[in-house]
């Protein structure tokens, strides 16, 4: 923890250019993401980055600055980009955006943050999410416009999502509607769980391919609960493999990709984007369980 006094030559200088001033050690990216995660104080009160600091003010920086580092640049996949979006293939590990706490990581959010600069936040441009296990296509808007118009399709459930799962055991029938309500677990905030009180969720799965003790599946939800598919195919007693949250078995990664994402562009241009299934899917059900190849 550092604190600072504002004096009167600060007035009116904003608080993340006035902390960039302090700690020119670090570059202003850092500085921002410090004061958008809740990190720093004005008069023992929360202050975002655009508040202007005036004379007197005492400012507090709460985390250890030693641990502060540099968010590293990544790379990541642009399958497609015009003026308004980009659709980015993420790989499995890879956060969509940092949830509050500080965090120097690399993530699709940071990724895009150049692209999307005019419209402020540390999670701008991002329109909906994946878990970090999850791989596929994810797509980001590049202007408030266009983040309302994909917002508006996704709560109008006009977008059209496809994903694809390597589960326990064998469904029964092969290909179903799962029409189970889902809600937050009362003793574990950060999971959910399958309730006639939750909320309405459905999603329909076919199976594409078997083996002895397991099943790829081609999974198409129709709401867009957070961790749907986890929950359903848990409820089910089918969990994904490696998704150890939710009672599957320890892998090398979780199971679940999102190939396919269909939706209208401000142009009123509909569209299917398309990511490749990772061969180590299918390299599960031929070998059962055994994949010949990376978890990709």
């Amino acid at each position: 923890m550092i604190e600072f006094l504002a004096l009167e030559t600060d007035s009116g200088t904003r608080l993340d250019v006035f902390l960039a001033n302090k700690l020119s050690d670090y570059s202003r990216s850092v500085i921002k993401k410090l004061c958008d995660s809740g990190d720093v104080l004005v008069n023992k009160e929360l202050q975002k980055t655009k508040y202007k600091v005036r004379n007197g003010d005492h400012i507090t920086v709460m985390i250890d600055l030693k641990s502060l580092q540099e968010i590293p640049d990544i790379s990541l996949d642009i399958i497609f980009e015009d003026a308004d979006c980009l659709v980015i293939n993420k790989p499995a590990g890879v956060l969509t955006h940092s949830k509050g706490a500080f965090n120097p990581e690399g993530t699709v959010a940071t990724f895009i943050h150049s692209k999307t600069e005019r419209m402020g936040g540390d999670r701008s441009g991002i329109v909906h999410r994946l878990d970090r296990a999850t791989s596929g296509v994810i797509i980001c808007a590049k202007n408030p416009e266009t983040l309302a118009w994909f917002q508006k399709q996704f709560s109008q459930r006009k977008v059209k999502k496809t994903y694809y799962a390597v589960v326990l055991g064998h469904m029964n029938p092969q290909e179903a509607v799962i029409d189970i309500p889902i809600e937050r677990h009362p003793r574990n905030p950060k999971t959910f769980r399958a309730s006639p009180s939750g909320k309405t969720a459905q999603t329909h799965y076919k199976v594409v391919g078997t083996s002895a003790d397991y099943q790829l599946l081609e999974l198409k939800p129709t709401t867009g609960r957070t961790h749907q598919l986890r929950v359903h195919l848990k409820y089910l007693k089918h969990p994904i493999l490696g998704d150890t949250i939710y009672g599957g078995q320890s892998a090398d990664r979780m199971y679940l990709h999102a190939s396919e994402l269909e939706l209208t562009l401000p142009n009123k241009q509909r569209k299917t984007f398309h990511v490749d299934v990772p061969e180590s899917f299918q390299a599960i059900i031929d070998n059962n369980g055994t994949p010949t190849s990376p978890a990709n």
